[in-house]
């Protein structure tokens, strides 16, 4: 009697985490999700161009916005096997080495943008208000240093997260870091949190502190002066940016993954709720995906070398068109005047 019991309760049970199977996206999504990353490729591959063959005096801010523009580009060849992954009803089907390195890139993708835009809030933080003090932040050779640790750290730690997530098979789906792996339940949860206070709320908060005191030292520039008045705009745009690329792009993604580890593991019977967290996860995970669009923006208005090389590029861009507007109208007016020739001469 007990022993049907209990095989009634494990039944039970097993149906109940069975039934919460993964729903089918809408095709907007993967639609939107295409174009933000063309979009993003194109802005940040135009970035990269101007970084490595128009600016030739590189400093230290110029360092961190060409590896900030580095790890949003390098999303950018996995982005056809997550559309397809949304496409084909949720349903992984590239192998295991692939999801790996999905998870991978996405994690050096994600933690590398948090990660460089938090220093180059600390970098506009230690050049402005603390411009009279010397700081290693202000040494190209002690960046370039950093910048080549911290790429080695995120590898590893991309590493790490691919080999602790792997496919799982889920009602007849193949699941690649989705919230249905109910085998890895306890591995969302721990590593949701230290993603959440190392890589969301430790940046932001320090991210925060630094473009307020920009701010109030920003707004002791004289503005009775043109170039004051420009210095000032640029650099409130410039935290305006940063800090809506924090609070739009990477905050609610932390907040709906929070919530939905949350629900997973301890409300396993909310199927409908879970099924509304994966779909609030997709969009937030799309929005994430707009800080490649935004970044850019942060090189033009915080990086005088990079707003002069690029319009340098535009210059050279329009003698180009006039050049080849010139020599077209030439060689249209040749071609007219043999023609003209030739008539008198047949004419003749």
């Amino acid at each position: 009697m007990n022993t049907s019991l209990s095989l009634t309760s494990e039944t039970l049970n097993s149906s109940n985490t069975s039934t919460c199977s993964p729903e089918p996206q809408h095709m907007s999504l993967t639609v939107i999700l295409c174009l933000v990353y063309l979009l993003g490729l194109l802005l940040n591959g135009f970035s990269l161009w101007v970084f490595t063959c128009r600016i030739h005096k590189w400093n230290s801010g110029v360092l961190l916005q060409f590896n900030l523009a580095l790890s949003d580009a390098i999303i950018t060849p996995l982005t056809p096997l997550m559309a397809a992954y949304f496409a084909m009803d949720s349903n992984w089907i590239f192998g295991k080495f692939a999801c790996q390195l999905k998870i991978a890139v996405l994690s050096v993708h994600f933690n590398g943008s948090i990660l460089f835009l938090t220093l180059i809030s600390i970098h506009r933080y230690v050049t402005v208000v603390h411009f009279n003090r010397s700081s290693r932040m202000k040494r190209k050779t002690f960046v370039k240093k950093l910048c080549a640790g911290i790429w080695c750290f995120l590898i590893m730690n991309g590493i790490i997260y691919g080999w602790l997530l792997p496919v799982t098979t889920e009602d007849n789906h193949g699941q690649c870091l989705t919230i249905h792996q109910t085998k890895l339940t306890d591995a969302y949860f721990i590593i949701n949190f230290v993603l959440f206070i190392f890589w969301c709320i430790l940046p932001l908060s320090v991210s925060v502190f630094c473009y307020g005191r920009l701010a109030s030292s920003v707004s002791l520039i004289n503005i009775h002066s043109t170039q004051g008045q420009t210095i000032k705009a640029k650099s409130k745009r410039m935290i305006a940016i940063c800090l809506v690329i924090f609070g739009l792009c990477f905050l609610p993604l932390n907040v709906v993954r929070t919530i939905g580890v949350v629900v997973k593991k301890y409300y396993t019977e909310k199927c409908w709720l879970m099924l509304r967290l994966q779909t609030a996860y997709y969009v937030c995970y799309i929005l994430a995906g707009i800080n490649c669009c935004l970044d850019p923006l942060i090189y033009f208005f915080g990086s005088r070398n990079f707003t002069q090389a690029f319009r340098r590029s535009l210059r050279k861009i329009g003698i180009i068109q006039k050049i080849e507007k010139k020599s077209d109208s030439e060689t249209l007016s040749q071609s007219v005047n043999r023609n003209i020739i030739y008539t008198v001469s047949q004419s003749c």
